[in-house]
């Protein structure tokens, strides 16, 4: 097997996910507002529980990190997407393929993670209110934090530097709208066997292990929250976790979709599809649940904005 890098491609070619002229210039649009929005909601809820102190909690320590690594991930994909739908010509070099795909999948991994603490955290908080904040100690709340992006950039880099060893000899022309593993895979020249493996290994460990962590402290909690006696008591365990769980519902069911799926199942208008909820549509949606939905969020916002009028 080839595993040294003798490419003769220096460039991608990314068809996107559309080729028909009329309607670059609306989907330009309609992305670019959906980037602005995705960048002003997460801005905006890092910057608010930086400026509320009663928002100074664990829980809302992760949510600014969360929030950060939408933009990121966003960020990471939506520029140059942005950029060829007007181009005539839709180029990536070869190093700039490797650092979005390496960027995205350390993101990606990241907030698969990050999702995982901020269920333990609920878990905490509702099974063991009068300990929460011994508990979850600021020292803990930044190794958490740590942890999940390290996690992130170590798949990122296995990833990347095993798909980038491979030699690229053409066809240059990557069937996906952002150098995503699978449709970079399929222009190898040489055996891909053991990347797909690694893909898939990584992806069922990412996943299976985050979810265990989800699903064991919500079971938890749940039983916890069902054994208030008061209906307001329950309604107020329940709507503590809904935001979280709507945001773990969107992600990790998307990426379930995308990579834990068999091979033979595979299609790659399906995946563009995906990639856009998760990649694009996800992180536009997570400020807006957790501010729509929480409201510790609304009274933060009320109370940050009456603090603005008041000082006109």
């Amino acid at each position: 097997m080839a595993r040294q890098n003798h490419s003769t491609v220096t460039e991608f070619i990314l068809l996107g996910l559309t080729d028909h002229p009329t309607l670059q210039v609306p989907l330009f649009i309609a992305f670019l507002m959906v980037y602005i929005a995705t960048l002003m909601g997460n801005l905006g809820m890092i910057l608010l529980v930086r400026a509320e102190p009663h928002l100074h909690t664990p829980m809302y320590f992760f949510l600014s990190h969360l929030s950060l690594v939408d933009i990121c991930y966003s960020s990471s994909i939506v520029p140059k997407m942005l950029v060829n739908f007007l181009s005539e010509t839709k180029v990536i070099s070869f190093s700039s393929c490797a650092a979005q795909m390496s960027l995205f999948l350390n993101f990606v991994v990241t907030e698969s993670f990050l999702l995982a603490v901020m269920a333990y955290d609920r878990y905490v908080a509702i099974c063991n209110p009068l300990l929460y904040m011994l508990i979850m100690s600021r020292k803990l709340c930044i190794y958490l934090v740590a942890g999940s992006y390290i996690c992130g950039i170590i798949c990122s880099l296995i990833h990347t530097y095993s798909a980038f060893q491979l030699s690229f000899c053409g066809p240059d022309t990557i069937n996906h709208f952002f150098c995503d593993v699978s449709p970079v895979l399929a222009l190898a020249c040489s055996d891909t066997h053991i990347n797909e493996v690694l893909l898939v290994a990584f992806a069922t460990f990412v996943e299976t292990s985050t979810i265990i962590i989800i699903l064991a402290s919500y079971t938890v909690v749940i039983l916890a929250v069902l054994r208030i006696r008061s209906e307001e008591g329950k309604y107020k365990g329940f709507s503590t976790c809904a935001s979280h769980l709507t945001v773990i519902t969107l992600f990790h069911g998307t990426v379930l979709f995308m990579y834990c799926r068999p091979s033979h199942l595979y299609s790659m208008d399906t995946d563009k599809i995906a990639s856009v909820f998760y990649a694009v549509v996800i992180p536009m949606l997570n400020p807006l649940i957790y501010s729509l939905r929480n409201k510790e969020v609304k009274d933060a916002l009320g109370r940050l904005m009456r603090r603005k009028n008041s000082s006109r």
